[in-house]
């Protein structure tokens, strides 16, 4: 049976989100900053049944086959550079309300990840990647990119790795994105609307994996450790260390007691 063809959902169409839908691509992060520099106006989603060159933080290489999810979405002009990181918890939540609702996952068993993971028990299963634009003219533009391992999941990772295809074996990338971009147009609205970052950030605190326990945060500069205690009104973390709440921008966060 051939793959469905890859759609809005209705919310997102009646919204004025649009799509463009690639075979293969060497990352569509990459292809919506290409766009955008052509004077594309934004609520573009690309998708890519396959990348050649995806991304990850940092510069790391993203491993792309075929059967996961890979999509970015181009926002032109959504919110000031200084809120711009506001979007990544946005977009998190937009992914757990889809994958959640697709699957009927326990609650307990599906969490967020600061900055920009979704974790089921404990493992990654998808990852963003949020890329600021400026555009010219004073104009700033957004590239939200998401990698969901859907049909399988990376080895030799950082920490574990998993696919949502051992939660639910017959969802597939269109029903997923379909959900991805309803779930986003809706998340969206909330936070340009009355709720702002304010109700965005306390719905992802609700769904934050590993608050009041012992982490360490890897920055440039070396490694922190301390108690992960939550977000502050900006999405920083804030990390009880040496007495002291220690508020930090962003960092590769990492569970557990030193071994």
């Amino acid at each position: 049976m051939p793959a469905a063809a890859i759609r809005l959902g209705a919310r997102a169409a009646a919204d004025g989100y649009r799509l463009v839908d690639l075979d293969t691509t060497p990352s569509t992060n990459d292809e919506a900053r290409r766009r955008a520099e052509d004077g594309d106006p934004g609520r573009l989603w690309i998708v890519g049944a396959v990348q050649t060159a995806g991304r990850g933080r940092h510069g790391r290489t993203w491993i792309s086959p075929a059967g996961n999810l890979y999509a970015s979405l181009l926002l032109v002009a959504p919110c000031t550079p200084r809120e711009a990181p506001q979007l990544g918890f946005v977009a998190g939540l937009a992914l757990h309300d889809a994958v959640s609702t697709l699957t009927g996952v326990a609650p307990d068993r599906l969490a967020l990840k600061w900055p920009n993971d979704l974790l089921l028990d404990g493992a990654k299963v998808a990852g963003l990647l949020l890329e600021g634009l400026q555009l010219g003219a004073g104009v700033f533009g957004v590239v939200t990119g998401i990698g969901v391992n859907l049909a399988s999941a990376p080895a030799d990772t950082p920490y574990p790795a998993a696919a949502l295809c051992s939660l639910a074996p017959d969802l597939g990338r269109a029903d997923l994105f379909a959900a991805l971009s309803n779930t986003m147009a809706e998340r969206i609205a909330s936070w340009r609307g009355q709720g702002g970052f304010a109700a965005i950030r306390q719905a992802w605190l609700a769904r934050a994996y590993g608050i009041d326990t012992e982490v360490a945060v890897r920055l440039p500069g070396g490694e922190v450790r301390g108690v992960f205690r939550g977000l502050d009104v900006d999405g920083r973390l804030e990390l009880a260390h040496k007495d002291r709440i220690e508020r930090i921008d962003a960092g590769d966060l990492f569970f557990g007691p030193r071994r």
